[in-house]
């Protein structure tokens, strides 16, 4: 299945944020091939061959291999991080904004597997700059997921000893997502999503 087939119901299309459209394609084109044989196993020319173009036109968009996962690898972080922040920042229990931001991210991880599997397992292999700029953002998903559980734990709505090695096995639950769902299997995203929303209120001790 494309990237592009992985949108649920009444999302916007992904990458509308690249453009032109041959940039879009080859971006595209990159997170299939990324997903399936590795970055280090991609070529250019494969890139660009499945994107139907030429490898010197994707030159003409992208100046290297890495530049196209580093784009990848921004859009999909600002991404997970908006989603995080919108549930993190609503009105609302620590609860409630815990289990939205636990469902939100992983409907995420669920609905665009494909893209979120080059996103989070494919941060080695860019340059020491761009992976800098990644981690940073990293460091911001987790900055928001922590921020509710200590919301939580001050107000008593959860038991948490160790706030950062919970913030750490919430995170590392959802993302793993990406790993192992498949549309054939026997829940949807939405399904997937609020199961691990209860599996981490229970974790965090939440009534």
């Amino acid at each position: 299945m494309s990237t592009a087939e992985e949108t649920t119901g009444g999302e916007v299309e992904p990458w509308e944020e690249v453009t032109p459209d041959a940039a879009r394609r080859l971006l595209v084109a990159a997170v299939e091939a990324f997903a399936e044989r590795g970055y280090h196993a991609t070529t250019t020319r494969d890139i660009a061959s499945r994107a139907g173009m030429s490898p010197a036109a994707l030159y003409i968009h992208y100046k290297t291999k890495e530049e196209l996962l580093h784009r990848i690898s921004r859009i999909g972080h600002d991404r997970a991080l908006d989603i995080l922040r919108t549930a993190s920042r609503r009105e609302g229990t620590a609860k409630e904004r815990l289990a939205d931001a636990v469902g939100s991210f992983v409907r995420w991880h669920a609905g665009r597997r494909t893209t979120a599997r080059v996103v989070q397992y494919e941060l080695d292999a860019l340059g020491p700059e761009a992976r800098a700029e990644i981690v940073a953002l990293r460091r911001q998903v987790d900055a928001e997921v922590r921020g509710i559980i200590e919301d939580g734990v001050a107000s008593g709505e959860f038991d948490v000893r160790d706030v950062q090695g919970t913030t750490l096995a919430v995170l590392s639950l959802c993302i793993d997502v990406a790993r192992w769902f498949t549309v054939n299997g026997p829940r949807t995203p939405e399904e997937v999503g609020a199961l691990y929303a209860d599996l981490v209120l229970r974790m965090v001790g939440a009534g």
